[in-house]
């Protein structure tokens, strides 16, 4: 088992940085330049959907110029305020082909450890868009 681990100093009220073991700093809080809780959730789920299907676009061989995840959702009303649904929209730029990208992007999400933790809350959804 892997041992995780991050730190979060805070100061005068909700005003804090994220700082990981490798040094990786990010501000939270309200207002401009910061992140909120969710941000976070939203960016570590689109970071590792996008690493798992790194792994898997490696060994299929497919080839593209770059990639883009947008990841949307709404929270309950009811407390505790977890997800209710969350959509993650993975838009690959200027691809060699269409071929092999629908089935990994099905398995991102299957293999996406962070995916599968909010599907335990939340209605999951993988949408795939192309660019040329």
């Amino acid at each position: 088992m892997a041992v995780i681990k991050a730190t979060v100093h805070f100061g005068e009220g909700f005003q804090g940085e994220l700082v990981t073991v490798r040094d990786a700093r990010v501000p939270i809080g309200p207002g401009a330049g910061k992140a909120s809780p969710y941000d976070l959730l939203l960016g570590a789920l689109a970071s590792c959907y996008y690493a798992t299907f790194l792994d898997i676009a490696e060994k299929k061989r497919l080839a593209f110029g770059s990639a883009r995840v947008e990841v949307s959702g709404e929270k309950r009303e009811q407390v505790p305020t977890t997800l209710a649904w969350v959509t993650v929209r993975l838009t690959i730029v200027k691809p060699e082909s269409r071929a092999g990208f629908d089935q990994s992007a099905e398995l991102a999400g299957r293999y996406c450890s962070i995916y599968q933790t909010l599907a335990q809350v939340a209605e999951m959804k993988t949408e795939l868009a192309f660019e040329e």
